[in-house]
């Protein structure tokens, strides 16, 4: 079968590998659909993942159809639609016991540390493999994954009805936790440098879209807040220079959301904490959030007309990359089909 291997930083290539078969009876084998391509995958690519290893069949945002199935299985049938939750951890260290096993000592991520969905056909234990409405598109489903992670930001965020929360980014990620956001209940403003995204952040939901090319930010949401800041900043752009704006906008008691990997250190006094007694905390991957997430897809909650902008065969991978890289503020979501029947 075919997949898609990063070999090293910089160099991908399409290989043959052989086709995986059940071995344990509580594993499923899935025929993979339709893969989402992540800013981590644009990463490992590039070599600035700090936690990916070489060589990696990359993809984690998987949607694909259930064609075979252990002894063991009880949950799923052949011909189910079902989407990948791409982490195994321990079950037993700290963060394990605590409900947060997204941040397991010992945690294997697919498409990281274990290859994962550029592959036509995968074996997954039966516990990470989630079933959806099959009247969900291939391309609605796709996008389970990213949604948890938005999910997570939020939980992460503590994100209630009635708080102004503000978004930085609207790329995928920013996107979907804008839609989460608006499911709880809260006032969205979301930046980006990109008209053409907040356009369409605006057709998701957002209630202020915000250009910092061209709008005073800080100005603008002490407007829109009344002087008080946002409560919730969830930072998708993960830059040094967003996280420091993040800690100085935020409101009192408010909380500050970062997801990124970078290791740049940025500079932020501690008295911009202490007096405002900030919450600041990292999210990760997503912890349980596939269920509820999956809920609102079946249940219309969830828009995603037109987030898919842009789609691929596996064997034109190369091309979907070029895209991403040259033309950053004309996509959304690109996937590639590797099974059209």
């Amino acid at each position: 079968m075919k997949a898609i291997q990063v070999v090293e930083p910089g160099k991908m290539r399409l290989i043959e590998k052989e086709m995986p078969h059940i071995v344990h009876g509580n594993e499923v084998l899935i025929k993979v659909r339709m893969v989402g391509i992540c800013g981590s995958d644009m990463h490992i690519y590039h070599g600035t993942s700090p936690v990916a290893t070489y060589p990696r069949v990359i993809g984690h945002e998987m949607v694909g159809e259930v064609a075979e199935i252990g002894a063991d299985v009880s949950r799923l049938t052949p011909g189910d639609k079902v989407v990948m939750e791409p982490i195994e951890t321990c079950g037993q260290c700290y963060a394990c016991k605590a409900g947060r096993p997204n941040v397991c000592v010992k945690l294997q991520v697919y498409g990281v540390h274990k290859d994962g969905s550029f592959q036509e056909y995968m074996v997954l234990p039966e516990h990470l493999v989630h079933k959806v409405d099959n009247r969900l598109a291939w391309e609605e489903a796709v996008l389970v994954e990213p949604f948890t992670i938005g999910a997570q930001a939020n939980w992460r965020g503590d994100v209630r009805a009635g708080d102004y929360v503000f978004i930085m980014g609207a790329g995928p990620i920013g996107l979907c936790a804008l839609q989460v956001a608006k499911i709880k209940g809260a006032i969205c403003m979301i930046s980006d440098l990109s008209d053409e995204k907040l356009a369409y952040a605006k057709e998701a939901g957002a209630d202020y879209t915000l250009n910092p090319l061209r709008d005073h930010v800080a100005d603008e949401i002490n407007r829109i807040t009344g002087g008080l800041g946002p409560n919730v900043t969830i930072d998708a752009v993960c830059t040094e220079k967003t996280f420091e704006q993040a800690v100085e906008l935020t409101s009192v008691a408010g909380r500050v959301v970062v997801l990124g990997f970078g290791t740049a250190p940025s500079q932020i006094p501690q008295f911009l904490i202490t007096k405002k007694e900030l919450t600041i905390v990292g999210s990760r991957l997503q912890s349980g959030k596939f269920p509820e997430v999956i809920e609102w897809f079946n249940n219309g909650k969830i828009n995603v007309n037109a987030f898919v902008s842009h789609r691929f065969a596996l064997e034109d991978f190369h091309e979907a990359i070029k895209l991403i890289e040259t033309n950053p503020n004309q996509i959304r979501k690109v996937v590639l089909e590797l099974h059209t029947n």
